[in-house]
């Protein structure tokens, strides 16, 4: 699989043993949410306006992540 395009998204291939007698997984994917990253939220934090707020789900630009299905083509 190649590198994701965005940050928050890794990738993980789940461990294999010699004598495992499933077949291999391919690689497993996860999000990691943005606000594991920021400590203290800072006092001139950016903010969405309140519209745009609504439809993106947070207030805060660096808490916004969008979904993208790894598994589309």
């Amino acid at each position: 699989m190649s590198q994701p395009n965005n940050p928050f998204r890794r990738f993980h291939t789940p461990f294999r043993g010699m004598f495992d007698p499933c077949p291999p997984l391919g690689p497993k994917v996860y999000v990691v949410p943005p606000n594991l990253f920021i400590g203290f939220q800072p006092p001139d934090f950016p903010q969405f306006p309140p519209l745009e707020a609504l439809k993106k789900g947070t207030l805060w630009e660096p808490f916004f992540d969008y979904y993208e299905s790894p598994y589309r083509g």
